[in-house]
């Protein structure tokens, strides 16, 4: 049996790093990618204390009061594009950007642009949200990242910057799945419940 290719193959096929997580849920997928999609990351108060922690090693400026969002609508505040997207199913996000750096620009790419953008000192950023039903009302979402050094300064850079800055984003997104399966598994009960599954 052959496995078909990963989505983000398109947009990165040798990544420097790529994390992939994965878990079983008992909603359609549909509901999944809504949960998921508005997820607020920063609800969670070990997220905040990682996000945090970040801003003190790096030095980070403090911004304006952040207003509840979800994960979606935030990371394209922050310059984040989609680069691809099937409704209730996956969406991918790509960027650019030098994440060394303090107050870290993302700077969205075209479709078109993405695979091939070679600018010097940047790193390229491309993550998804995929949910795959795999049973009748059983989903299998998954979170992948892939990062890939536009040249030999930048993935310098990057290796020392990811050598701790990892640790905090796995974390985030170990907290991330367990969080989305319970809400989209309550949803869905609470649905089935008032009978409008």
């Amino acid at each position: 049996m052959t496995t078909a290719p990963a989505r983000l193959d398109r947009y990165i096929v040798h990544p420097d790093i790529r994390e992939r997580f994965e878990t079983t849920i008992r909603a359609p997928a549909t509901l999944v990618m809504q949960v998921a999609g508005n997820f607020d990351m920063q609800s969670h108060p070990v997220v905040k204390a990682i996000l945090r922690l970040r801003e003190l090693l790096l030095g980070t400026s403090a911004g304006a009061p952040r207003a509840p969002q979800g994960i979606l609508e935030e990371t394209k505040s922050l310059g984040w594009g989609v680069l691809e997207e099937q409704a209730g199913r996956f969406v991918i996000c790509g960027a650019r950007c030098q994440p060394w750096l303090a107050d870290v620009k993302f700077v969205a790419l075209g479709v078109d642009q993405f695979a091939g953008y070679a600018g010097p000192d940047q790193v390229k950023i491309a993550w998804t949200l995929e949910a795959d039903e795999v049973a009748p009302e059983v989903t299998r979402f998954a979170q992948e990242t892939r990062a890939v050094a536009t040249d030999d300064a930048s993935r310098r850079k990057f290796a020392r910057y990811w050598r701790w800055a990892r640790f905090g984003i796995i974390a985030i997104r170990l907290f991330m799945m367990p969080a989305v399966r319970r809400e989209a598994e309550r949803r869905w009960a609470l649905g089935r419940g008032k009978g409008t599954a």
